[in-house]
């Protein structure tokens, strides 16, 4: 077992939110994979609200609820700083960035 230091990138958005006819989430997974990036995740949160302070949270009257996304993205600082400035101006989403250490099992 070895640690490393690598790069957590959060990317918040919500589930009605396209990009390329498809959903701005699996556009990000698209688009990591292509880059060589080594893992995404895509976590749908059960609510929430951003900079409209509108609370954002599941109705049975509606069948949009805009309901948050969160994907994470886990690599070396170099390639998560690439990808970020490869879709920033593709998605008006929130960003950020933290060093995590990685358990690396051989």
């Amino acid at each position: 077992m070895r640690f490393e230091k690598q790069i957590l990138l959060r990317i918040f958005t919500d589930e009605d939110a396209k990009r390329e006819g498809m959903p701005l989430h699996k556009f990000i997974l698209e688009k990591a994979k292509e880059e060589g990036l080594s893992g995404a995740t895509v976590f749908r949160g059960i609510a929430g609200y951003g900079r409209s302070k509108r609370l954002r949270e599941p109705s049975l009257l509606s069948f949009k609820s805009h309901l948050p996304v969160v994907v994470e993205i886990i690599d070396k600082e170099e390639k998560i700083r690439a990808f970020l400035e490869s879709i920033k101006d593709e998605c008006g989403c929130i960003y950020t960035l933290e060093e995590v250490e990685v358990v690396l099992y051989d």
